[in-house]
């Protein structure tokens, strides 16, 4: 039972634990980075082998022993399979290591309980996905949406002939089944609010129903709650509730309102339902992580300026308007680098918060991360009055202003969005100029990148927003380091500068930098070096002396100058 690929790149192990390891499968033995893409999902059958194409998944449903696993992992090498996922538990004994590692196929749990034909469904969705281009508007295939969790809780309701709702870890209603209006007033406001009221939730606490709802893997009866003597709302009716599970992970509740204690035929049917809520809860978290994927592609092409960057405008909900880019990143406060990837669910954290940020400044603003970068495409149109004024304002040569209002702007806005975000961590934001249209994308994110860089090289201390404008010099100066050979830094009178204070334990290349910095005023600069005049006068004829500098050539003070600068970026090599 093969079932083919055909959307390229195909994706690759690595992928598939991403989205549905801790939950679904884990790793029992062998090495997952070796296989590169899945060629296929394929059933094993071992009355009737398929043909394998090279690189399958092979789902073995009925394996069990370790030895018949081994014997399978064997033959499944000889075709050139990626992996066989059997059901858990199973046990990596000496023989099946062996033929994981002799095979080169990886051996995968999958979670009891959990469906094989939820499985297949969601790896055949991963495999055609493929990280590749899709259509906006397209639902995602093979996937369970918010409205199939609608339909699952009104065939609940129906098998139990009781009102239902669906939630999740944090009591937010997630779906809910027809007859409603009448249960009491808590479900009410749950269904109005979209979340179950603050006060009812903390009494099932204290009164220790979630704990015991999560020890179960059986309905929980829950009595009604009490109700203030002096209270008109009618009591509130008992309920029975079921914790949501895949594998060892709680997902959520179901919770059917009931008089009394549900009998056995009807415990078992909610106890099989939870198992299917399960699968479309795993289904869905599947489907926000695609579409976050999609958004980073189509906001990777807009931010290109290529030829379909037009069209990922347009699929984003963009209008071909002027906008701004900025780029958000985090780095470790104590290094200055960027975070590794362990603290990457951070990243995702802020990322998350800057798009709701920048939708609630502007509803057409998208953001996406991109490798450790999080990009947002801020529109920044004119205002009426700016609009009528344009043709003169261009007439006028005032387009510079019109763009700088807009970075000025934008700067506020991520400084508000610092100013609110919290994080052990230290995010920095870069604000590139603004683009007139799509097609002027591109240049806006070059902006944003090279002062996010700056930022991040702590060239200007203590900011954590900038505009290229702000820190174009600084920006300058990184990109003239990249191009000047690290054994070429210092040279000629600098060099011999440096040579000289390292052998005789001087200064002479520190009074030299500040009598730069003070255009030439010895006052100013033998202040800032906390030594006198006289004595600055001296250590400055010393270095023009030692490095064979004419400190009245413009030319050779701004080679020593520029020199000096970069060599504050990036440190001389040692001797």
């Amino acid at each position: 039972m093969f079932i083919p690929v055909t959307s390229i790149p195909p994706a690759n192990l690595g992928r598939v634990l991403e989205e549905l390891g801790t939950t679904l499968l884990e790793v029992v033995c062998g090495d997952v980075g070796r296989v590169d893409a899945l060629g296929g999902i394929v059933i094993h059958d071992p009355l009737d082998e398929p043909e394998l194409p090279r690189n399958a998944l092979v789902m073995g449903v009925g394996l069990h022993d370790p030895a018949d696993i081994a014997r399978v992992v064997t033959r499944l090498g000889h075709h050139g399979a990626a992996a066989l996922v059997v059901r858990a538990p199973v046990v990596a004994d000496e023989r099946l290591v062996a033929a994981a590692r002799a095979s080169g196929v990886v051996v995968l749990a999958f979670a009891r309980g959990a469906s094989w034909t939820h499985l297949g469904g969601m790896l055949r969705t991963l495999t055609a996905e493929n990280g590749g281009f899709h259509d906006a508007d397209a639902p995602a295939s093979g996937r369970a949406g918010s409205g199939d969790l609608f339909a699952v809780a009104n065939a609940i309701a129906a098998l139990l002939d009781a009102p239902v709702t669906i939630e999740d870890r944090n009591s937010r209603l997630l779906a809910f089944s027809s007859r409603q209006e009448d249960v009491d007033p808590s479900r009410v406001q749950t269904i109005l609010g979209r979340q179950v009221p603050e006060h009812y939730t903390r009494i099932l606490e204290e009164r220790g129903v979630f704990q015991a709802i999560y020890r179960s893997d059986r309905p929980v009866f829950v009595d009604s709650l009490p109700v203030a003597d002096d209270s008109r709302e009618p009591a509130e009716l008992p309920r029975a509730a079921i914790a949501v599970r895949a594998g060892d992970e709680i997902l959520g509740t179901i919770w059917v309102v009931a008089p009394e204690p549900l009998d056995e035929v009807r415990s078992q049917a909610l106890h099989e339902a939870s198992k299917l809520v399960a699968m479309h809860m795993v289904s869905q978290r599947a489907d926000a992580d695609m579409e976050r994927r999609l958004r980073a592609e189509l906001l990777a092409t807009a931010l290109e300026s290529g030829p379909g960057a037009l069209e990922a405008t347009r699929r984003l909900g963009l209008e071909d308007e002027p906008a701004t880019v900025l780029a958000l990143t985090v780095v470790d406060p104590d290094t200055g680098h960027s975070l590794p990837a362990r603290l990457a669910t951070e990243r995702k954290r802020l990322t998350d918060a800057f798009a709701m940020h920048l939708s609630a400044v502007h509803p057409r603003a998208t953001t996406a991360l991109i490798g450790d970068v999080a990009y947002g495409i801020l529109p920044l149109p004119p205002g009426r009055q700016d609009r009528a004024a344009g043709r003169q304002r261009r007439q006028e040569g005032r387009l510079a202003r019109s763009g700088q209002d807009a970075g000025e702007r934008a700067s506020g806005i991520a400084a508000q969005f610092l100013a609110r975000v919290g994080s052990c961590l230290r995010p920095l934001i870069g604000v590139g100029p603004l683009a007139t249209d799509s097609s002027d994308l591109a240049r806006s994110r070059a902006g944003a990148d090279r002062a996010l860089r700056v930022l991040r090289s702590g060239a200007v201390a203590g900011q954590r927003v900038a505009r290229l404008d702000d820190v174009h010099v600084e920006a300058l100066l990184l990109e003239l380091a990249d191009r000047v050979p690290r054994g070429d830094l210092p040279s000629g009178a600098v060099a011999r500068i440096v040579a000289y204070d390292r052998k005789c334990q001087t200064s002479l290349v520190e009074t030299l930098r500040s009598w730069l910095d003070a255009f030439g005023d010895v006052a100013v600069a033998s202040a800032a070096m906390f030594v006198h005049p006289n004595t600055f006068r001296y250590r400055l004829r010393r270095a023009a002396e030692v490095g064979g500098i004419d400190l009245n050539d413009p030319g050779a003070r701004l080679s020593a100058m520029i020199q000096l600068r970069l060599m504050s970026l990036r440190p001389a090599p040692d001797d």
